[in-house]
């Protein structure tokens, strides 16, 4: 038996890196999980991986920022595993510059992805888990606690050079946290945050390579750590180094358990001792 029996979770961005390991780990404790990644191919292999282990998944590919996309999200849910219990936004990117040069295009894409689509993914469900609980009380049965984990970073609690988009927009994060946990405490749903420190990713990997990007909806996004400045950044860390993706994932996992059933509202800082 698992800690997540009988759950349905959603984990946006869960075809790669931090995403793909905690739907695995939702998964290994008995949820059923919704898997959503930009691209088909890696939300894929993330539900072939659940199911290869005997857990149960689905994909739902595609754009966190498109319209319609919440809607869809939240319906994959219920369509496949008739319920909706714990929802992860975590998908995203960092598309940096200082501010003098930084686009309008530039401060609406990660506003839009880090904050507008939690934002939207939220609302979808809160019809679902009204009818839920509305169902739960009308058969004299328990409101089980559902769980709401959403995805900063210390640049969100302390800014970060070169990231006002994306420091604003982590900020934010903070800020729909708290007021949902006071909105949605009525439903017996927590709501809380985690802020990543440094995460060793393919965003964040050390690379001499300016050339090195992602495609996102068309854009090619440069990625990548200077090695000598990742290096830097490792040592201001009091254990010495970068988290792993596994690492990462396992502080939101804790914020999914029942043992955190009376934690919410809360910012859990998972950077390895760092603080702003």
């Amino acid at each position: 038996m698992g800690k997540l029996d009988g759950k349905t979770a959603l984990v946006t961005g869960s075809g790669r890196g931090i995403g793909a390991e905690l739907a695995r780990k939702l998964a290994a404790e008995g949820a059923a999980v919704v898997v959503n990644d930009l691209d088909e191919a890696p939300a894929k292999e993330t539900v072939a991986a659940i199911e290869a282990a005997g857990g149960r998944a689905v994909a739902c590919a595609g754009s966190v920022t498109e319209d319609g996309f919440a809607d869809r999200f939240v319906r994959a849910a219920t369509d496949s595993f008739g319920g909706l219990d714990i929802i992860v936004n975590n998908a995203g990117y960092t598309w940096d510059s200082v501010v003098q040069k930084m686009t309008d295009e530039q401060w609406d894409a990660i506003l839009d992805v880090h904050l507008k689509a939690p934002f939207r993914i939220l609302r979808a469900a809160q019809p679902v888990i009204s009818r839920l609980v509305k169902a739960a009380k009308e058969n004299g049965e328990p409101v089980p606690c559902r769980k709401v984990v959403n995805i900063s970073s210390i640049a969100g609690l302390g800014g970060s050079a070169g990231q006002v988009n994306y420091s604003a927009a982590k900020a934010g994060v903070t800020g729909l946290t708290k007021a949902l946990a006071k909105e949605w405490g009525r439903y017996n749903v927590t709501v809380n945050t985690v802020a990543f420190g440094l995460i060793r990713t393919r965003l964040t990997d050390a690379t001499a390579d300016e050339g090195s990007t992602i495609d996102v909806a068309g854009r090619e996004i440069r990625v990548g750590v200077n090695p000598d400045l990742l290096a830097t950044m490792e040592r201001q860390i009091p254990l010495g180094r970068a988290g792993t993706p596994a690492e990462a994932a396992g502080a939101v996992y804790l914020l999914c358990l029942p043992e955190s059933d009376y934690i919410s509202a809360q910012t859990l800082v998972c950077g390895g001792g760092f603080t702003i």
